[in-house]
């Protein structure tokens, strides 16, 4: 391995017209491609990965972005002080294999020899390292795969044409993908049972002319409110291509040199450049310079900035607003990218001519001290290698996800937003952050209170297209709009859609169905669900419980399946230890069992009225002589559940084995804690649809 780049012995460079044939092929260079990958390798399938460079890990390494925007995971306290830092509190936002990911790339760089959570030291994250420390656990994570043949993985490959099979319904299927080699211009063929989409402007979707949508869609498209009557395919997110350079000693800079047109060609203008954040100068602690710090030598969260020091120039000052990348022929989206490259070439030199003043304005700090490091991009001036892509075409899936299901606006006190029935994996980012090119229809939000929004979930469904077989959405064109793609977006986000993803395929060739059948069956749903959950992959954001807790799947699927989710909406928290009374025991019992719930007009028990929450459920229970009351004609709601009466309980509502039910929890008078009702009422539903 070299430079984070793996030996050419582990790549695969098929011959003109040659065809190969692979259970799962996985096509695009995008953090959702690698994950994909992962995902369907830990499941036991054999993969083909086929991206258009040999550097895996898209906005991690190749488009040079390895400052990870990540969710504000210091933004919940757990009250019982479970978790020490924001490091502890990676274990319930993402999944096992992604905290693993952070954490040995903390470990290759480290801070004057100690591993710190932060190792690049910038403000935008609290989890940032160099490009090529990131490639490297990248590659160390899949290498055993190519070695063993499950993973077979094709560089410098564009796809051309997308294959579908006869077909006698009218959902066509895919069943495979002509690519060409972009260095040699020869032609092959991947054949593959399931194919993922997980290029990064979801080109499959339109080679194979497969239902998608293009920038900025209407309000009749959607139904989202913020949206205009007519829908603008060419509002699309800026691109950036980033870059890192070095703060050097006084005339130890290297100039990048300024790109032919500078100040002249429309897309290389300076008038939008800036050296300055809020009126601190570049180098300052909290400005420019630090905003994506990748590595530091000095100790501390945000440290001063030191010579030796290395950013990633990915700011407003670069971003490319002139054109957008999908909608357009070849040839333009390459004239785009083109452009993009000598802008932030422009904008380098622009820095290294600048000679700024501080706050003080006493010291002079010289911007122009900087040095374009290549070699962690794998280009020769340190601008990155592909560009950083905010924006895809997206596929038309069963489930579109709307502004509505995450804009806190629509959720009152709430902690979350809408949790889909169907979830595969959570997310969340502060803001609907939304980069616009200069097109002056671009939807502008008029005030922050626009742009909040809760951690939410990834449906399963939001992975199918509508009307197509065979295939998988991931990366950015799974079924987002416009507005939701700009947060579901992010880098942990687009992992947890790709892992997902991955996982999905292995299962429907596992279960021997395909892919429809999964979406619209609850019990494979149930059963998928806990298989991610198995793999210790989130499906619901708890704040105070983590991806080792041994009761993990079955507080998540249940959670998901809002059977027993949270004591109060208002937090994040589930509470394992503490008590359940008998309303809630009720109602999680007639939800596990799907009993059609009873609303007879006058109430059975003297304590539970109409207006009681769950009166429904204790009316359906008592109909059904699974419960009585205390004596009196009361019910007592908010008495303690013990376990001895949860076993009763279920024993009375099915035909199941109690003690095996209660195998690991003692059937006795102590009252019952949450995370043993779950943990019974789980092994009831696997029971219930006969899941082993």
């Amino acid at each position: 391995m070299s430079q984070g780049i793996l030996d050419d012995r582990f790549f695969t460079r098929p011959t003109d017209g040659q065809i190969l044939s692979f259970p799962i092929l996985i096509v695009g260079g995008s953090t959702a491609a690698y994950t994909a990958t992962l995902g369907a390798l830990q499941a036991g399938a054999n993969v083909c990965l086929v991206q258009p460079k040999q550097v895996l890990g898209g906005q991690f390494t190749a488009q040079a972005l390895p400052a990870s925007d990540d969710p504000q995971l210091d933004a919940q306290y757990n009250p019982g002080g479970i978790y020490e830092d924001k490091v502890d509190r990676e274990k319930y936002a993402f999944s096992k294999t992604q905290s693993e990911f952070r954490q040995r790339s903390r470990e290759l760089q480290t801070v004057n020899g100690q591993k710190v959570n932060n190792p690049g030291g910038c403000w935008v994250t609290y989890f940032a390292t160099q490009t090529v420390v990131m490639a490297q656990v990248l590659n160390e994570t899949i290498q055993d795969f190519i070695t063993n043949g499950k993973l077979t993985l094709i560089p410098f490959a564009e796809p051309v044409e997308v294959l579908f099979a006869e077909s006698a319904s009218q959902r066509r299927q895919v069943n495979g993908v002509v690519f060409q080699d972009v260095q040699n211009n020869q032609r092959f063929t991947v054949n593959a049972q399931i194919t993922i989409e997980a290029t990064d402007l979801g080109d499959l979707l339109e080679l194979g002319n497969i239902e998608s949508r293009v920038g900025q869609e209407s309000k009749n498209d959607t139904g989202e409110p913020l949206l205009p009557l007519q829908a603008y395919p060419l509002c699309q997110q800026a691109i950036t291509v980033c870059a890192a350079v070095e703060k050097t000693a006084s005339g130890e800079g290297v100039p990048i040199g300024k790109p032919e047109g500078y100040g002249e060609e429309p897309w290389l203008q300076t008038d939008k450049f800036s050296s300055t954040y809020k009126g601190r100068a570049f180098f300052e602690q909290y400005s420019i310079f630090t905003y994506r710090r990748i590595k530091r030598l000095q100790d501390g969260d945000v440290p001063p900035t030191s010579n030796g020091d290395v950013t990633i120039l990915n700011y407003e000052s670069n971003d490319y607003k002139l054109g957008v990348l999908t909608g357009v022929s070849r040839s333009d989206r390459q004239t785009h990218i083109q452009q993009a490259r000598e802008y932030t070439q422009a904008y380098v030199h622009y820095l290294q001519s600048q000679n700024l003043k501080t706050n003080n304005w006493m010291f002079f700090s010289q911007v122009g001290e900087l040095k374009p490091r290549g070699d962690l991009t794998w280009t020769d001036n340190g601008i990155a290698l592909e560009p950083y892509i905010r924006e895809a075409r997206r596929g038309i899936a069963l489930t579109t996800i709307v502004y509505q299901d995450a804009a806190k606006q629509y959720y009152e006190d709430a902690a979350r937003g809408r949790c889909f029935d169907d979830s595969v994996g959570i997310g969340n980012y502060a803001l609907f952050d939304i980069h616009p090119t200069d097109n002056p229809n671009h939807l502008i939000f008029n005030s922050t209170a626009e742009m909040e929004c809760l951690p939410f979930t990834i449906p399963l469904k939001g992975l199918i297209p509508i009307n197509t077989d065979n295939m998988i959405l991931s990366a950015k064109s799974i079924g987002t709009t416009h507005l939701t793609n700009s947060v579901y977006r992010m880098h942990a986000v687009e992992w947890a859609i790709g892992e997902a993803g991955g996982h999905l395929a292995a299962f429907i060739l596992n279960e021997g169905v395909d892919v429809l059948s999964i979406a619209t069956d609850k019990r494979l749903i149930y059963k998928f669900q806990g298989l991610l959950a198995r793999h210790q992959i989130p499906l619901f954001w708890y704040n105070d419980l983590d991806y080792d807790d041994p009761d993990f799947e079955a507080i998540q699927v249940l959670a998901v399946a809002g059977i027993v989710r949270t004591e109060n909406h208002k937090n994040l928290y589930f509470n394992s230890e503490t008590t359940v009374n008998r309303a809630v025991v009720s109602i999680a019992v007639v939800n596990v069992m799907g009993f059609e719930l009873l609303n007879p007009e006058f109430p059975t028990f003297y304590d539970v009225p109409k207006e009681h929450f769950a009166y429904r459920a204790i009316e359906t229970m008592a109909a059904k002589d699974i419960v009585a009351g205390v004596g009196n004609g009361n019910f007592a709601p908010n008495l303690q559940c013990t376990r001895e009466q949860l076993g009763f309980i279920v024993g009375e509502s099915g035909d199941f084995d109690v003690y095996q039910l209660f195998s690991d929890t003692p059937l006795d008078a102590q009252p019952l804690k949450r995370r043993e009702l779950s943990r019974i009422l789980y092994r009831v539903l696997r029971s219930r649809y006969g899941i082993s």
